[in-house]
């Protein structure tokens, strides 16, 4: 069977994501896939999801960081980003997650705008709400352990 000339064959970008979660979530490829694909079929309807063609090709999360590489049709671009904005959970956990840019290869993208997750984690106790907790740091964000939850912070907030 021969290829389809080049005019015919579909053409592809590729977006980049970042994904921000608690530090103790659990999040797979398999959930973050199942989670897109759910979210662009209640958006885009089933016709519109199809088109789309959202393809999860590069995923890794650690630490409550992570960042993953999606295949989109060329022209659909604008629904996939809308579609990626409606995913707030992941197996029951809590997500943020931001588009960090949109390439025509994958090289380019992976070049571009992977490889920023995994900053240094650090643990310490802070005073938050007029009393003592203890906080997960990356960077300016501090993840507060409570007696309900996490709380997510900031350093004004724990002085």
């Amino acid at each position: 069977m021969k290829h389809l000339p080049k005019h015919l064959r579909p053409h592809w970008r590729y977006v980049a994501v970042g994904i921000e979660t608690w530090p103790d979530a659990d999040v797979s490829r398999r959930g973050f896939q199942r989670a897109v694909w759910y979210a662009a079929g209640n958006l885009l309807g089933d016709p519109g999801s199809a088109d789309a063609g959202l393809k999860l090709l590069a995923f890794s999360h650690a630490d409550g960081e992570g960042e993953a590489i999606l295949r989109v049709r060329r022209g659909h671009v604008d629904d996939a980003r809308a579609a990626i904005a409606c995913v707030s959970e992941v197996g029951g956990d809590p997500v943020g997650i931001h588009v960090r840019g949109i390439s025509g290869t994958v090289r380019a993208c992976e070049e571009r705008y992977m490889g920023r997750a995994g900053g240094d984690l650090t643990q310490r106790d802070v005073a938050f709400a007029d009393a003592d907790a203890t906080a997960v740091v990356r960077g300016d964000a501090y993840d507060v352990r409570t007696g309900s939850g996490d709380v997510g912070a900031t350093a004004f907030d724990t002085e």
